[in-house]
């Protein structure tokens, strides 16, 4: 596997940054896609040349770097326990809200069905790709995506119906 990486390292990084115009986030990208390939190459079938299995997978790493950033700015701004890291100069009552917050969102979850629940957890919580979900999961990223995108609709509209009682 490292041969076929470092022959198709320059190939990958130029497919990458061909679609990524800033080259921070390409380069982010390109490590993601490294990690995910090393993760996935024992389900590698060799039915496509390793280079354009590779490419599938820097498509998916893509598509889930925008998917992430975009879901942090509207998560986060709605849901701050969701951060990873907590600033230190919190106060007490920011600290309190924060709590109250975390113990709403595990009623919501809880009232998800397993499966729901246990999606949005690997996404949200643990910050799993839709690659690495699906492999933890044994089923396809397109099925994740799927998935994914109904437990937040039932999220949505579990917290919905906590607002209102």
């Amino acid at each position: 596997m490292e041969q076929l990486i470092k022959e198709n390292h320059l190939k990958l990084k130029n497919y990458i940054a061909s679609k990524i115009s800033n080259s921070k986030d390409a380069e982010e990208i390109l490590q993601e896609t490294l990690i995910s390939a090393h993760e996935s190459y024992p389900f590698f079938k060799a039915k496509s040349s390793f280079f354009t299995w590779v490419c599938g997978i820097a498509n998916h790493e893509t598509a889930d770097f925008y998917r992430r950033k975009k879901i942090k700015t509207v998560l986060f701004s709605r849901f701050p326990f969701l951060e990873n890291i907590v600033s230190q100069a919190l106060t007490p009552d920011e600290n309190l809200e924060k709590q109250e917050l975390r113990e709403e969102v595990k009623k919501v979850l809880s009232g998800l069905t397993e499966g729901y629940s246990q999606i949005l957890r690997l996404k949200y919580y643990h910050g799993l790709s839709m690659l690495e979900i699906a492999v933890k999961l044994k089923t396809t990223v397109k099925a994740v995506e799927s998935k994914l995108s109904r437990a937040r609709e039932a999220f949505r509209e579990n917290w919905k119906k906590k607002s209102f009682q």
